[in-house]
């Protein structure tokens, strides 16, 4: 464990403010690149590190999820039905965290999110070329799932249907399993699931994911709490930068293009899937 010192204080503090940008802005917690480099940029023990990434998806979650309720983005319903399955599967990463293999469960992660990563990709440039589409006034709902929000980067009302429920609960299992073995919010796998599986736009999913991750974070946080891994000091300063970062992410997320974030998110995951093969092999 470094010493914080008033300059490590200020690196943690910049990270952790990247890190709550692109966590509120796509959804993802920003675990997935907070775990790497508390390990290899300042040597804190894999176990430690996951643990205050947790803390600190917490944070982001905290930080944005009311907001994005208040502006009709998160998708209640939707968040509520699919964090149950998503805190289950964290409970159990943790619990599994000393006795699964690490490079077994990086493989596996690493060769879903790279097909994940090309139709995000296909998606969003397919929507790009044609534009953005705002649906105009509410439509009757189909299913207690469905919703709308007020996208003014489109200029209008989007609504959407929510479809294959049954499917993305077990996913978010999967998910919610990733987050409390290595730390990394499950958001990464949690967006794909509403965006292409469900059929929920990207700032939708965007915003429902961080008020899913949060829960499922806070549940695996408390085993490695109770277990006294969670480095006080260090994280302390890392919440304070991701809470900063996350109040800038709110504003960005509300007025960028859905078909753009779509893109974005599209190359993380593919980075992500990248560095999880490779690091498995």
């Amino acid at each position: 464990m470094p010493e914080l010192t008033p300059l490590i204080s200020l690196a943690l503090l910049g990270f952790g403010a990247a890190i709550g940008l692109l966590g509120s802005v796509l959804g993802v917690g920003g675990g997935i690149f907070m775990v790497p480099f508390l390990v290899l940029v300042f040597g804190v023990p894999i176990h430690q590190a996951v643990a205050a990434s947790l803390v600190a998806i917490v944070a982001t979650s905290s930080a944005v999820a009311a907001v994005n309720v208040e502006r009709g983005l998160a998708n209640i319903r939707l968040g509520i039905a699919l964090e149950v399955t998503t805190a289950l599967g964290s409970v159990a990463g943790a619990l599994l965290a000393n006795r699964l293999s690490g490079a077994a469960v990086q493989l596996l992660f690493g060769l879903t999110l790279l097909p994940v990563s090309v139709l995000m990709f296909l998606k969003g440039r397919r929507a790009l070329r044609h534009g953005p589409a705002a649906s105009g006034p509410r439509a009757a709902k189909s299913s207690a799932f469905d919703s709308a929000f007020y996208d003014p980067a489109a200029g209008g009302h989007t609504n959407y249907e929510v479809r294959n429920m049954a499917p993305a609960s077990g996913v978010s299992f999967f998910a919610g399993s990733l987050s409390g073995l290595l730390g990394i919010g499950g958001g990464v796998v949690q967006v794909p699931v509403m965006n292409l599986l469900c059929g929920v736009p990207m700032k939708a999913a965007a915003a429902t994911s961080n008020f899913i991750i949060g829960v499922s974070a806070a549940a695996s946080a408390f085993v490695y709490f109770r277990r006294g891994l969670v480095p006080m000091e260090l994280t302390g300063v890392i919440v304070t930068g991701v809470l900063l970062g996350s109040f800038l992410g709110i504003y960005v997320l509300y007025k960028a293009r859905s078909e753009k974030l779509q893109i974005i998110f599209s190359a993380l995951t593919l980075l992500v899937g990248l560095k999880m093969l490779f690091g498995a092999i």
